[in-house]
């Protein structure tokens, strides 16, 4: 069946993602459609809102459908991953600059590419079941769809710590690191969902907030700072072997388990978003040149044969944790000249 339902429901632009079996996971047909649904929305005065949410309980959406790019890949052939990318971050940068209300219903995972989906709106809501995460780094890949962003604004060293571990929060943490705004119990969506139909008032949400079940960032973010603090991967690795606390010891095991090259640029990217000041477009912008090069020059397919193919879970990294070239990331990062993602022509397709 269908991949996504999108439709105008009374005053409301309405898109679910209707792939449970697959954990909703994110094709490039379907950015490409909900690309295409906010430029018509944008002009249509009969919308006032738009309404993304997704079908089943496990999964608003965890991640993007990786599967063609491995086997394009594995090919020689990168075309097909880069123009997936340039155009969902497109797609990504639409939402964010959307200029109706976006509201977003995240249940269950959100991961990666779900992010990109549900994270950028003006109305972000979790319930008892939300668990959100960038876990790029553990395939070979950054925080990107726009993730990096929204990484680099987070509190203190979240950021840092929820780049390079790929952690999960949960509803509270979510909204503490900025990548949610409000909790609403997953039995009242149903009822927010038919009130913003009817009234197209984005208010109606804020309405229906209530104060989500305790977190674990609050407390554990001054220890978060200070470990997380260093200015390279193998400082904060010392910092992290220093601490015998369950929570460093942790992440301790998801950085030496991820992949060196992609959590020295994550580190880079946050630092120049942070120093810079940048917004969503530049950070998609700076995702896009490693994303370009992920396959070619990266460690994309290897964390993809690891995780998802044969499934050994022991990739076969480029670089070591402790010998990270600082060249190699530079390389990662470097302007792409004429292949560099711009905004001003219209996605193709």
């Amino acid at each position: 069946m269908s991949e996504i339902d999108i439709r105008t429901l009374g005053h409301a632009g309405r898109i679910t993602l209707t792939r449970p079996g697959a954990l909703n996971a994110l094709s490039y047909a379907m950015c490409l459609a909900i690309d295409a649904a906010l430029k018509g929305w944008a002009r249509d005065p009969a919308v006032a809102l738009v309404v993304i949410d997704a079908e089943g309980d496990k999964a608003f959406c965890a991640g993007g459908d990786i599967a063609e790019m491995y086997q394009t890949g594995t090919a020689g052939d990168f075309d097909y991953g880069r123009r997936f990318w340039r155009d969902e971050y497109r797609m990504n940068a639409r939402l964010a600059e959307f200029p109706k209300p976006v509201i977003s219903l995240m249940q269950g995972f959100t991961m990666g590419g779900g992010v990109g989906v549900g994270c950028h709106g003006a109305h972000r809501v979790v319930c008892e079941t939300s668990q959100i995460a960038m876990p790029e780094c553990g395939i070979g890949l950054v925080p990107d769809v726009g993730g990096s962003a929204l990484l680099a604004r987070a509190p203190g060293r979240l950021g840092e710590y929820l780049g390079l571990t790929g952690a999960r929060m949960g509803p509270a943490d979510a909204i503490l690191a900025g990548f949610a705004d409000i909790y609403v119990p997953r039995e009242a969506w149903a009822g927010l969902v038919a009130e913003l139909e009817r009234s197209g008032d984005a208010d109606a949400v804020a309405r229906r907030a209530e104060a989500p079940p305790e977190g674990m960032l609050a407390a554990a973010q001054p220890r978060i700072d200070r470990l997380f603090a260093g200015v390279d991967l193998p400082a904060i690795r010392a910092r992290l072997a220093a601490d015998d606390t369950p929570l460093a010891q942790s992440a301790l095991k998801a950085l030496e388990r991820n992949c060196p090259l992609s959590m020295g640029c994550a580190l880079e990217m946050l630092r120049h978003l942070r120093e810079s000041g940048a917004g969503m477009r530049a950070a998609l912008a700076q995702e896009y040149r490693f994303t370009y090069r992920a396959m070619e020059h990266g460690d994309f397919i290897e964390g993809i044969r690891a995780a998802i193919i044969d499934k050994d879970r022991a990739p076969r990294w480029q670089h070591r944790l402790d010998s990270l070239p600082p060249e190699a990331v530079a390389r990662m990062l470097a302007p792409l000249g004429a292949a560099e993602l711009t905004f001003e022509e219209e996605a193709s397709g």
